[in-house]
């Protein structure tokens, strides 16, 4: 049985090797025109080859040209670039508009002195890996308010004199200590100044006031605004997290957020800090050392 298995594969193998010649002969004059030999092998090999071929420009034409936009399912890139544009800015537009509620809210609850009530839970929450930072304020740090209190002649005030400026009679506290890259300039539109300062640095309050807005912006990233007295309120933009929420009373040098690069205007890595005062924009360099 075996024996006649072999025979037949061996027959059939034989057969595929069998050479062939196929000739091209003219009808009138039956002369020789075209020949070539050929075998079942080599006809089977050579179809094989020209479909992986035909099978590979196939799927390459389709994968790297933009004739795959003609096939269901794929789509027009362009298309769908501009869908996820459109969403982000739907989404965007959605939290800023959530945002700019809260703020109205809790700005007549600072005016009307009454008590907030529970905010809403963050979006995205990255305070967690800065629970366990030593806040404490170092032996250096306290050499130097300690200098600082025995030569206040050093200390930038806000104006002249009491006379003069409401704000004399305040001691502003430094946010961050860095180099001021922007500074003041209402003509351009840019109402605070830009600091860069050291990596993960902590943002401090510069002065005594309640939390009224604690959150995120397409524009300009985590932002802090505090209120403090006499209709006067500092912002501080671009944190990659904050550590205060809505409605959180702070104190003056206590560190409420992470200096960061968040938010679509910033450029880097830095503090863009700004001073309000009566509702007008008013220049923190004339008032802080940074």
């Amino acid at each position: 049985m075996s024996e006649s298995k072999n025979s037949r594969w061996k027959n059939f193998t034989d057969q595929l090797k069998d050479r062939y010649r196929l000739v091209i002969l003219n009808d009138t004059t039956f002369g020789e025109k075209f020949s070539f030999r050929l075998s079942a092998l080599g006809v089977i090999i050579a179809i094989g080859v020209v479909t992986i071929i035909m099978t590979t420009l196939v799927i390459s034409m389709v994968a790297f040209t933009s004739l795959r936009e003609y096939i269901p399912g794929y789509g027009n890139i362009s298309e769908r670039r501009q869908l996820l544009e459109l969403g982000i800015k739907a989404d965007s537009l959605e939290q800023t508009l959530s945002s700019r509620d809260w703020y109205m809210n809790n700005l007549v609850n600072v005016f009307k002195d009454s008590v907030e009530g529970k905010t809403a839970r963050p979006i995205k929450d990255t305070s967690g890996k800065y629970q366990k930072a030593d806040i404490k304020p170092s032996e250096t740090d306290l050499q130097f308010r300690k200098e600082v209190e025995n030569e206040p002649a050093d200390i930038k005030f806000a104006g002249d004199g009491a006379k003069k400026n409401p704000l004399a009679n305040y001691l502003f506290f430094s946010p961050v200590k860095g180099i001021v890259t922007s500074s003041f300039n209402s003509g351009e539109e840019h109402y605070g100044v830009d600091i860069v300062a050291k990596k993960d640095a902590f943002i401090k309050c510069t002065l005594d006031g309640t939390v009224i807005y604690s959150g995120f912006t397409s524009g300009d990233g985590y932002i802090m605004q505090v209120q403090h007295d006499n209709n006067l309120m500092s912002i501080y933009k671009h944190n990659s997290s904050l550590l205060k929420k809505t409605g959180d009373k702070v104190k003056s040098g206590e560190p409420i957020s992470i200096i960061g690069n968040t938010g679509e205007t910033s450029t880097g890595p830095h503090l863009h800090f700004e001073l309000w005062h009566n509702g007008l924009p008013i220049n923190p360099e004339e008032f802080i050392s940074f």
